[in-house]
């Protein structure tokens, strides 16, 4: 923080905003620093933080001071940061906030997001070193008293008023956008619904429609995907989200496991599941747990591990031996036996 020198937040001529990000707190190497919370400018020149309180507090850092820079991931109840690694202070320094520091590196913390873009904004400034381009022998004139106004007008505070317009027409937008896709969610849902409906008309009537018309129509309804899916967001973590998530699989598969003679692989599970669950793909680690809990639950269905590894769904009521014993009574009714028995 050493590094730092006191700044008017106004910019220099020939300097140029690039971007700006508020929620931003300063830390002195690991340490907290005394700005807490302000806006983070970067600059074609400067690195400035000013505070979201005092406005007249400002702050700034030269880009030629930066060695390098690289990411700190957020943690649980931590931001997501960027250390910057610093060159030694300069003897011929200008005033400052701290007169010394034992860190040769400072965190930058992003409480309200925005690292992603300012990292890579970060990046291509110091790679292109626009403040490298103005000759240090062109001489920087006292402007005039029009000319002062001017520059204050493209000062930071008239800048940060025109992307706070900027930032409130956004918002507008999205909120528009948003009502329009909320309104499209609960036409989905009803969509759904009927759906289900439409099924449970189809299970009863089986013999007035084909087997292709059926096929074809509950391929639709599958594309149509679960109402509610069962998330972490909204049913916790740990054993209650498995256990909601295993009898909202049992629903879902009831029907496609009995089709396939009462089991099914968990790969085809996993595909079918993450098919009809839409944008809330469910991991293969959720889904071996929600099956595991099957007949803890005392549900319908139950999870089999074969000594091979494989996996399968299958039905309670599948019987393996009668299984095997209409399948050797198929293979001794068949027409080639009995052929070669009359041989």
């Amino acid at each position: 923080m050493d590094r730092f020198v006191w700044a008017s937040g106004l910019l220099e001529i020939n300097e140029t905003l690039v971007i700006q990000q508020r929620g931003v707190r300063l830390y002195d190497g690991d340490d907290k620093a005394k700005f807490d919370l302000g806006t983070l400018l970067l600059s074609t020149h400067r690195l400035l933080w000013r505070d979201h309180k005092k406005h007249d507090c400002c702050i700034a850092l030269s880009l030629s001071q930066i060695i390098f820079f690289e990411e700190q991931a957020a943690g649980i109840g931590k931001s997501a940061k960027i250390v910057v690694h610093l060159q030694p202070v300069s003897p011929n320094k200008e005033p400052g906030p701290y007169q010394s520091s034992k860190y040769s590196y400072i965190k930058l913390s992003f409480k309200e997001h925005g690292q992603i873009e300012f990292y890579r904004r970060l990046s291509e400034e110091l790679s292109q070193k626009r403040w490298e381009r103005i000759s240090v022998s062109q001489p920087m004139q006292s402007p005039s008293r029009s000319q002062a106004g001017k520059v204050r007008a493209a000062g930071i505070v008239g800048i940060e008023r025109k992307l706070e317009e900027k930032r409130k027409e956004t918002d507008k937008n999205i909120s528009e956008a948003f009502e329009d896709l909320s309104q499209l969610m609960k036409k989905a849902k009803e969509m759904v619904d009927l759906s289900k409906l439409i099924a449970n008309k189809i299970k009863d009537k089986q013999g007035d429609i084909s087997e292709d018309e059926t096929i074809r129509f509950k391929s639709y309804l599958l594309s149509m995907g679960i109402a509610n899916p069962v998330t972490r967001e909204t049913h916790g973590s740990g054993t209650h989200y498995h256990m909601q998530l295993a009898k909202q699989l049992v629903e879902m598969l009831q029907v496609p496991v009995e089709e396939q003679g009462g089991m099914m692989a968990l790969t085809e599970v996993y595909c079918l599941t993450n098919r009809a669950r839409g944008m809330e793909l469910l991991s293969p680690e959720d889904l071996v747990n929600a099956c595991k809990m099957f007949e803890a639950l005392n549900l319908p269905m139950r999870l089999r591990i074969f000594d091979s590894g494989v996996m399968v769904v299958q039905l309670q009521s599948h019987n393996e031996d009668e299984m095997i014993a209409s399948a050797v009574e198929t293979v001794r009714n068949f027409p080639f036996n009995n052929q070669q028995s009359n041989i």
